[in-house]
């Protein structure tokens, strides 16, 4: 093992012994105020951007933008060529970016926050920062490893690169397939099921790539949970009905960490180790964000949160 891989590794296990965990989360999430929970987050690895959220929607997006700061100080320890495993990890915060470029109601246009900064996380950023209309969007991804989302609307473009997401992590980072499964599963569910919306041919064949080809085609939700490959019907496991998603939604949080923490634990220093590592950040900066929103509602975590955590 090379000694940028140890160094990585260290460096990803040093991080995750910083962050506040499941019992932390908890705590913020009683609340009873979201100046409360701000206040317990200044002990954290979190204050670095909270502390001078206003809001709770800031507040949510300084955590994100924690999240990220960590991976990028981890890709940094990395040797050359070890930053490919975090890029599709990452991939979230570049569809962010996509979100944040969509029109916006006049009347919520504070509410648009600068891009992310994405370094050597990005995979086509600087191309579709330039995009200057929808249909210039849709050509950036599809000349970049996100490849074509089928359509230019706003749905198009992010379902094209959040199912492109989950493809790309399933091929890139072996340790992490079973969660790109899951999210696969998620999302074509709730797209097919709950809002109703037909695939377009490449989220259809990325689906098909982690799902097989008999599921995405499913007429009904029933059907489609039976027709799963083995790897990924755990997703939908006691989940009878569409509006019951987010139970299963949960339910890939929960198994993400636990994932990431055997990974962690295994003997050694490495890839697997840095996937892990990443896991248990991202879970844990998602069990924060919504803590906060249990803060703001007066420190009543709700039937998800209890679900999460």
């Amino acid at each position: 093992m090379s000694a940028g891989w140890v160094a990585g590794s260290v460096r990803a296990k040093a991080l995750v012994g910083r962050c506040p965990g499941a019992e932390g989360a908890r705590d913020v999430a009683r609340g009873p105020t979201l100046g409360d929970a701000l206040r317990l987050l200044a002990a954290t690895p979190y204050s670095r951007y909270t502390r001078t959220a206003t809001d709770l929607r800031r507040a949510q997006r300084a955590v994100s933008g924690t999240l990220l700061w960590h991976l990028r100080v981890l890709a940094g320890w990395l040797p050359p060529g070890g930053v490919r495993l975090l890029v599709p990890l990452a991939a979230g915060f570049e569809i962010a970016n996509v979100v944040s470029r969509f029109p916006v109601p006049e009347n919520r246009r504070a509410e648009v926050s600068e891009p992310y900064r994405l370094g050597s996380l990005e995979t086509a950023w600087r191309s579709l920062e330039r995009a200057g209309t929808p249909a210039q969007t849709r050509a950036a991804l599809a000349a970049s490893p996100w490849g074509d989302p089928g359509g230019d609307t706003p749905w198009a473009l992010v379902t094209g690169m959040r199912m492109a997401a989950a493809r790309r992590t399933a091929d890139a980072v072996p340790p992490a397939r079973r969660w790109a499964q899951g999210r696969a599963v998620l999302l074509a569910a709730r797209e097919l099921f709950v809002h109703h919306r037909s695939l377009t041919a490449p989220v259809l064949r990325d689906a098909a790539r982690l799902l097989g080809a008999r599921a995405p085609a499913a007429a009904g939700y029933h059907e489609f949970r039976d027709l799963l490959p083995a790897a990924a019907r755990w997703a939908l496991e006691g989940v009878e009905e569409p509006g019951d998603l987010w139970r299963a939604e949960a339910r890939w949080w929960r198994t993400v960490q636990t994932d990431g923490a055997a990974l962690l634990r295994e003997a050694g220093y490495g890839p697997r180790v840095v996937v892990g590592a990443v896991a248990v950040l991202s879970v844990d900066a998602w069990r924060v964000r919504a803590a906060l929103g249990s803060a703001a509602r007066g420190g009543r975590p709700g039937e998800e949160f209890d679900a999460l955590v």
